[in-house]
């Protein structure tokens, strides 16, 4: 398909920009070429991943951009990185140098121009975009939250690509961005399953893992999620089915802005397959997340995605007048923006005095991010099961908050959300 280019892109890849441009816009055009894609949209605004570092190639490529003296032609903020900048030791020993250079990726960003939330839940921070909006994404959940939840538009853009794309601030018009691109194929039907099941938070985790295993990379429709299944709700549907398959966009009748109705979601055609949900797929899908055994507790992993605010009231409540089991580390993983606001709301004060570390900038799955990060490991994150246990030496044990919180206190695996007599999970 010939790519038709404005006479600004076309200034651009004849460098009128200088080296810099003609390189950002050359990668662009590469990928629109491999997308099929027509033409380039605008952008306004992207949250980049560039800024998590894996290696020197990413020291070297923001440097690149960093001795042009690069500025973006609209807002970007960064994504997670390794180590928290604020607590470096947590990573020591992955080496002086690794250390060095995540911490140097991370300055160069910020002196050229990008906000450094340092965050994998950019969309708990006001100002981001909203409804209808192009935009550049490349965390996995972010991306299906602001496709799904907020009704942006963006495709999954890979490290570089993203920063080269915000430096030209256009994008490839294809897939997601696109109408067609944002249709149901698929749809998953929960209305066999008990209602106060579909209210909880836990299901909404597995129900991602489960969407996000049988849809691979298609667009899916849910039908049966409670008008009013909140943020964090959906929040851990669009990890789970980001990590779990290559979902970057779903649709839930009534709940997410683009599926007021089936039909809506489905662009007035018919889903190429339809899924009925059953207990027993829910089950095996809570099973897969939770494969270690009941017994001694080495650690509790909340906050992947970063935690959020409710969150953090949350947990402030189940903890107050608790304590971590001395035998347990226990970490939440959050944004400085949002423990900031938790802070000042009380919510960290009862967390602290429990025992809980509240980790920034950062998650506790990159290894070794942080101390104790091994053994038995309880999560009510599905996305931190799915991925823990290829990078970490770790059981991974899933569960609900309020399960986690009680394991943590009484040193041992409790599952009472999902083994108390009559409960939806006792299998």
């Amino acid at each position: 398909m010939h790519l038709e280019l404005t006479d600004k892109d076309q200034a651009l890849l004849d460098g009128d920009d200088g080296p810099l441009g003609r390189f950002a816009m050359n990668i662009v055009v590469r990928a629109a070429g491999i997308a099929g894609a027509p033409w380039l949209a605008d952008v306004s605004f992207a949250h980049i991943d560039a800024c998590h570092y894996y290696g020197t190639a990413h020291l070297d490529f923001v440097r690149r951009f960093a001795e042009a003296s690069a500025r973006f032609p609209v807002p970007v903020w960064t994504n997670t990185i390794p180590v928290s900048l604020r607590r470096p030791e947590n990573r020591a020993d992955a080496g002086a140098r690794f250390n060095e250079e995540a911490r140097e990726v991370a300055r160069l960003y910020g002196e050229i121009g990008c906000r450094p939330v340092w965050t994998c839940a950019p969309y708990q921070i006001p100002g981001g975009p909203g409804f209808g909006d192009q935009i550049i994404g490349s965390e996995s959940n972010a991306v299906a939250y602001y496709n799904s939840v907020v009704g942006a538009r963006t495709n999954k853009y890979g490290d570089f690509l993203d920063v080269c794309a915000a430096y030209v601030g256009r994008v490839p018009f294809s897939g997601l961005h696109t109408d067609e691109g944002r249709r149901a194929t698929v749809e998953f039907d929960l209305t066999g399953l008990p209602e106060e099941v579909r209210r909880t938070e836990m299901f909404c985790h597995v129900l991602g893992h489960l969407v996000g295993a049988h849809a691979g990379s298609r667009v899916p429709l849910i039908t049966g999620l409670p008008d009013d299944t909140p943020k964090d709700s959906l929040k851990g549907i669009s990890a789970a089915v980001a990590a779990s398959g290559g979902v970057a966009m779903f649709h839930a009748v009534g709940v997410t802005p683009e599926a007021p109705d089936r039909q809506a979601a489905l662009q007035g055609r018919d889903a190429d397959e339809i899924i009925v949900v059953s207990p027993d797929m829910v089950r095996a899908s809570w099973q897969s997340l939770s494969p270690a055994s009941d017994g001694p507790l080495d650690m509790v992993a909340l906050g992947t995605p970063h935690f959020s605010v409710s969150e953090f009231e949350r947990l402030a409540r189940l903890v107050d007048g608790r304590a971590v089991h001395p035998d347990v580390t226990f970490y939440v993983s959050t944004s400085r923006f949002v423990e900031q606001i938790a802070k000042e709301k009380g919510f960290l004060r009862p967390i602290a005095e429990a025992g809980i570390d509240v980790l920034v900038d950062t998650c506790t799955y990159f290894s070794p991010a942080v101390r104790n990060c091994r053994g038995r490991v309880m999560t009510n994150s599905a996305k931190w099961a799915y991925y823990a246990p290829g990078m970490l030496s770790v059981e991974v044990v899933f569960g609900s908050m309020e399960d986690c919180v009680l394991s943590a206190t009484t040193g041992e695996v409790r599952r009472e959300t999902a083994t108390a007599p009559g409960k939806f999970w006792d299998v």
